[in-house]
């Protein structure tokens, strides 16, 4: 034996955890201006070319990182009525959005995903909170319930009142969304996109 104590090779999936764990504390700790491939690998006890092989830049690791973060309902809401429903899916990314943290770090992000096409697909869905797929939940229980029309179930329509909410957020670049925002997105705009058409009074 020579004397030297090798490191046992930990499995991809373990240095996957460790790297993610990291780049999230690093996120939570640092913010996003002092994130980097460095700092990560450095915590997480790798190596920067073990990370790119799997984030290729330092803002799709950010965007994996900050995934870690981010809370989310388990499931979408299920309040019996349309409108609850997406005013409660509006509010919780709302509430999540305005959060220090968070929002330092989408704005950074959102910043540096304009070179990476792949990535700002990652992010506007990351902001949208899993959309089209949690909106058309609430959107199928509502044809169901008869409250929303087949046709309105696609996923172009489904996203159309979280993107009108990132708008908002991003153009305030400051605080929460108001609850009085959020119901003019969901009664001006969404509601009258997917409702049935109201039936047309029959002339005596």
């Amino acid at each position: 034996m020579d004397g030297k104590v090798r490191r046992s090779r930990r499995p991809g999936t373990e240095v996957e955890r460790a790297v993610l764990r990291a780049a999230a504390d690093e996120l939570a700790e640092n913010g996003y201006d002092r994130f980097t491939m460095n700092r990560v690998a450095m915590r997480a006890g790798t190596n920067k070319s073990t990370i790119y092989r799997r984030w290729p830049s330092r803002a799709s690791l950010a965007l994996a990182g900050y995934r870690q973060l981010a809370a989310r309902p388990e499931s979408p809401p299920d309040t019996g009525d349309l409108r609850s429903d997406v005013i409660t899916l509006l509010r919780t990314a709302s509430d999540q959005l305005s959060s220090p943290v968070a929002a330092e770090i989408l704005r950074g992000l959102m910043a540096d995903a304009h070179r990476e096409p792949e990535l700002m697909a990652g992010l506007r869905d990351e902001i949208a909170y899993g959309e089209p797929g949690a909106m058309l939940t609430v959107l199928a229980r509502a044809v169901a319930r008869g409250q929303a029309r087949q046709d309105a179930l696609t996923p172009r329509i489904a996203t159309v009142a979280m993107a009108l909410l990132r708008n908002e957020y991003l153009m305030q670049r400051s605080s929460r969304v108001s609850n009085e925002t959020i119901a003019e997105i969901v009664d001006l705009v969404f509601l009258p996109l997917v409702r049935p058409a109201s039936p047309t009074p029959r002339t005596a």
